[in-house]
C-alpha cells in the first residue's frame, strides 16, 4: 500500500515538472511613455474648487470672470504666438537644443525653402511647407522650362491647392475673439432665424471660375482617380457642388473610378444641387448604388455624409435614417458621435415640436451610455451640444444627467469642443437644473461647476434667482449677490433690479432683513462706483423703491432717509405706497420734524397723495402750533395746485 501511494506521488511530481518545463515566459510588455502618466490621472479626480489648468501656475492670473477668462486666454495665447514669430523669424538664435531628450516641436520650424534650383525637389520641399503660391509658381516655372513633373507631385500639388481654396493658408494657432454679447449667448451662432450656421457660411474663399487647380488640372495629359478626387473635393468644401458632379461625369467617360474621399465629398454636395427632399434623397441613393457597382467600401464619413445630408432631407430623412445606420453596421462601420449628432438633428429640430419623438434621444443615449469615444469625425464636437438641446427643449432632466455622465466616460471631455462650446454645453445643462429641480439640488451642481469649469451668464443667473424665488429660499440673495460681484455681472442693471426687487417683496425674519440691509447697501456703492471698466448703471425709481423698501423693513431708518433724497437728485418720483410706508416706520420712532420732511417731499412732487399724508401726520402726531400752521400752508399749496 505504502509502496503504491510512493509510485504515485513519484508520477505526479514528474508529471508536474514536465508542465513546469513547458511555461513560456512572455515577452517583454513595451509601455508607452506617458502611461505612469496617465495611471497617476486615473487616480484623480477634478477639484471643484481649483481653476482650470491653463492658470494654475499663476495664482495671479487665476480668473473670476467670464471675461476674465476670455481675456486670460488670449493673453496667454497671444504670448504662444509671439514666441512662435520670433523663432520662426529668426530661427538661427535659436539652434542650441536644451531638451533631453530631443523634442523636435521645441525647435524652430523651416520657414524658408533650402532648395533654390527649379527642380521637381524644390516643388516637393514648397508643398510640404504648404506655400501654396510658391509652388505654382515654381510648377509654372518646371512647364515653361520642359522640364517634366510626374503624376504623383502634380496630384500632391493638387491636394494643396484644392484644400486652401487657392490662397496660402492663414497664420495658424490664432485664438477666436469674441465679444461681450457673447456670454449671454446660449445656442450657436445662426445665420438664419431656425437655421444653424454651416461652415460652408464662415468661408470667406469661394471657388473660382479657372482656377489654378483647374487650370494645372487641364494640362495633365491623363489625369487619374487622385487628381479627380483633388479636384472634386476642392470644389465641393468652397461652393461649387454643381462643377463637381460635372467632374465626377468627366470621370466617369474617362473610365475611372472614383474613391471612397470622392463619393463622400459628393453625397454632402447633394442636398445642395437638388430642390426637392425626394430628389436629393434619390441622387445619395444614386451614388451610394455607383459605390456598389464600382467596388468601393464605404466608411464611417460615408455613413455620417449620408445622415448629415439627410439633416436637409424633411420627413424623407426621417423615415430613411435607422435604415441607413442599419446597412452601415451590416458593413461593419459603426456609428461616431457625430453619427448620433445627425440621427439627433434628423428628429429634433431647433423650435419645433417634438409629438412622437421623445424616444429617440432615449434609444442614442442607450446605446453611448459607458462607452468611451475618440474622435474620429469634426462634428464629433457637436453631439453634447446637441443632446443637452434637446433635454433642454423637451424639459428630460434624467436624460440630461445620461448625457452628462457620459461625458465623464473615458476621454469623452476631450470631444466637449472649445471653450466657446463648452459654454453652451454648460449653460443649457444649468438651465434644464433651474428649470426642473428644486434648489438644493441646483445648488449643488452650482458649486460642483462654477467658477472651475463654468462662467454662467447673466442669464443663467437671473433662473438661479428664479429657482430661490420658487423655493422660497430667499435668504440665499446676500451669497448670490457675492457670487454675482466675482462672476462680473454687479453691473447688470435688468438682474440686480430683479435682486432688489426679490428682497423688498416680503419681509423675511430679522436676521434676514439685516443681511439684505446689508446687501443692498452694497449694491448702492456699485450704482455710485461702478464696475472698474463698464457702464455704471443708473438710478431707477423702481430701484430706488426698492432699496428704500428693504432699509426700512431691516429698521434702517437713516439709511433708508439718504436713499429717499437720491429720488430727487436723479429726477425720479416715489410712490405714494413708499412714502405711506416710511411714514408708518417714522410713527414707530416718533420723529415729528422727519414726518413733517416726508410731507414737504411729497409735496415738492407733487403727488397726488400728499393731502392723505398730510391728514396722517395731524392724527397719528402729537404737533406743536407751528408745525399744525406749517401743514396747514401746506394743504392749501397743494389744494391750489391741483
Amino acid at each position: 500500500m505504502a509502496s503504491s501511494c510512493s509510485q504515485a506521488l513519484r508520477h505526479h511530481v514528474c508529471k508536474s515538472s514536465r508542465i513546469l518545463q513547458e511555461i513560456v515566459i512572455p515577452k517583454k510588455k513595451t509601455w508607452s511613455k506617458e502611461a505612469v502618466l496617465q495611471a497617476l490621472a486615473s487616480t484623480v479626480n477634478r477639484d471643484p474648487t481649483a481653476s482650470d489648468y491653463r492658470f494654475q501656475d499663476d495664482p495671479y492670473l487665476t480668473p473670476k470672470t467670464s471675461s476674465e477668462f476670455k481675456l486670460f486666454s488670449l493673453s496667454q495665447e497671444s504670448g504662444r504666438n509671439a514666441a512662435k514669430y520670433f523663432i520662426s523669424t529668426y530661427p538661427k538664435y535659436f539652434q542650441k537644443d536644451y531638451a533631453q531628450p530631443h523634442i523636435p516641436c521645441l525647435m524652430p520650424e523651416t520657414l524658408e525653402a533650402q532648395i533654390e534650383e527649379v527642380s521637381e525637389a524644390a516643388l516637393i520641399e514648397r508643398i510640404q511647407m504648404r506655400k501654396v503660391k510658391a509652388a505654382v509658381d515654381l510648377y509654372d516655372q518646371l512647364q515653361q522650362a520642359g522640364t517634366p513633373v510626374s503624376l504623383d507631385v502634380t496630384n500632391q500639388l493638387l491636394d494643396l491647392i484644392c484644400f486652401y481654396g487657392d490662397c496660402d493658408p492663414a497664420q495658424e494657432n490664432v485664438p477666436e475673439q469674441r465679444n461681450e454679447e457673447t456670454e449671454d449667448v446660449q445656442d450657436e451662432p445662426q445665420t438664419k432665424k431656425g437655421r444653424a450656421s454651416k461652415a460652408s457660411d464662415k468661408l470667406k474663399a469661394a471657388w473660382k471660375e479657372n482656377n489654378n487647380a483647374e487650370r494645372i488640372f487641364a494640362l495633365l495629359s491623363e489625369p487619374n482617380t487622385h487628381s479627380y478626387s483633388a479636384l472634386i473635393r476642392g470644389m465641393v468644401k468652397y461652393g461649387a457642388y454643381s462643377k463637381a458632379f460635372s467632374t465626377y461625369t468627366d470621370l466617369l467617360n474617362n473610365q475611372l473610378k472614383a474613391d471612397v474621399s470622392t463619393f463622400n465629398a459628393l453625397i454632402t454636395a447633394a442636398p445642395e444641387v437638388k430642390e426637392k427632399y425626394n430628389e436629393k434623397w434619390e441622387l445619395i441613393v444614386d451614388l451610394l448604388k455607383q459605390m456598389a457597382e464600382q467596388k468601393v467600401k464605404p466608411n464611417l464619413l460615408t455613413l455620417n455624409a449620408v445622415l448629415k445630408a439627410l439633416r436637409r432631407c424633411g420627413t424623407v430623412g426621417k423615415s430613411q435614417a435607422f435604415p441607413v445606420i442599419s446597412e452601415m453596421r451590416a458593413l461593419s462601420i459603426d456609428p461616431s458621435l457625430a453619427s448620433y449628432n445627425h440621427l439627433l438633428s434628423i428628429f429634433y429640430k431647433p423650435g419645433a415640436p417634438f409629438q412622437g419623438q421623445t424616444d429617440i434621444l432615449q434609444e442614442v443615449m442607450n446605446e453611448v451610455s459607458g462607452k468611451s469615444f475618440t474622435p474620429q469625425d469634426p462634428d464629433d464636437a457637436q453631439f453634447f451640444i446637441t443632446a443637452v438641446r434637446i433635454c433642454l427643449d423637451t424639459k428630460d432632466i434624467e436624460q440630461a444627467y445620461r448625457v452628462h455622465e457620459l461625458l465623464g466616460v473615458g476621454e469623452n471631455w476631450r470631444l466637449l469642443g472649445n471653450d466657446f462650446q463648452q459654454n453652451i454645453y454648460h449653460a443649457r445643462f444649468f438651465s434644464l437644473l433651474c428649470m426642473m429641480e428644486n434648489i438644493d439640488v441646483v445648488l449643488k451642481w452650482y458649486r460642483d461647476l462654477v467658477p472651475s469649469v463654468y462662467y454662467p451668464s447673466s442669464n443663467v443667473m437671473r433662473d438661479l434667482l428664479q429657482v430661490l424665488d420658487t423655493d422660497n429660499r430667499l435668504d440665499l440673495i446676500p451669497q448670490i449677490w457675492k457670487d454675482l460681484k466675482q462672476l462680473g455681472h454687479g453691473n447688470r442693471q435688468t438682474l440686480v433690479e430683479e435682486l432688489l426687487t426679490l428682497m423688498a417683496r416680503e419681509k423675511q425674519n430679522q436676521e434676514v432683513q439685516e443681511t439684505f440691509a446689508e446687501c443692498a447697501l452694497d449694491i448702492k456703492k456699485m450704482y455710485d462706483t461702478g464696475d472698474r471698466g463698464k457702464v455704471m448703471m443708473s438710478w431707477t425709481a423702481g430701484s430706488l423703491s426698492d432699496l428704500v423698501s428693504v432699509l426700512l423693513a431691516a429698521q434702517r431708518r437713516q439709511d433708508a432717509w439718504e436713499i429717499l433724497k437720491l429720488f430727487k437728485t436723479h429726477n425720479r418720483v416715489p410712490s405714494e405706497e413708499l412714502l405711506d410706508k416710511f411714514l408708518t416706520c417714522i410713527k414707530e420712532s416718533g420723529d415729528v420734524n422727519q414726518a413733517l420732511e416726508l410731507v414737504q417731499i411729497s409735496a415738492g412732487f407733487c403727488l397726488p397723495g400728499t393731502p392723505k399724508l398730510i391728514q396722517r401726520v395731524q392724527q397719528e402726531f402729537l404737533l406743536s402750533e407751528q408745525q399744525k400752521s406749517m401743514l396747514s400752508d401746506l394743504e392749501i399749496q397743494t389744494f391750489n395746485s391741483d
